[in-house]
């Protein structure tokens, strides 16, 4: 299968239904696209070879397992080209869920969740500020989480 799968209204139906709710059954999709349920799993399956789709999810409630501290961190390399050697180390911190490199003042944006605002310290003293390659990190304790959802691709 080539990667030049051509995505259309029912695919994006589909996208944004398992966007949802990634359990949902293929039939149930089926029936709220109007197409039959082999037909759900032959699109998802071209999705996953042409590499539309990457994986399935679910969402986990960090503060319900006594990580109550959700901080971003802006981070300041010493050169641009140490980006990807200090990426791969920032991967070793099991508490970084999520990196970006971006524009702007930093060079990197990333999130970490912890279990208190020590374990904060800990993280951001004894493992991420001694990464090779970091001049210094700006950090931004989350208050709340607003908002957190999937674009939506297609009305439903």
């Amino acid at each position: 299968m080539g990667k030049n799968y051509e995505i259309d209204n029912i695919d994006l139906k589909i996208l944004s239904l398992l966007a949802q709710d990634a359990k949902m059954a293929y039939t149930e999709i089926a029936k709220k696209v109007f197409v039959s349920g082999g037909t759900v799993h032959v699109r998802m399956k071209k999705m996953e070879e042409t590499g539309i789709v990457t994986g399935s999810g679910f969402h986990i409630d960090y503060s319900k397992l006594g990580f109550d501290i959700v901080a971003f961190l802006g981070i300041y390399l010493e050169k641009s080209s140490l980006y990807s050697n200090v990426i791969e180390e920032l991967k070793k911190v099991p508490e970084i869920i999520n990196i970006h490199y971006t524009t702007g003042n930093y060079s990197i944006f990333a999130k970490v969740v912890c279990k208190d605002t020590q374990h904060l310290r800990e993280v951001l003293h004894d493992k991420i500020q001694q990464v090779n390659g970091i001049d210094r990190t700006e950090t931004f304790i989350s208050l709340e989480e607003s908002l957190d959802r999937p674009i939506q691709l297609a009305d439903l």
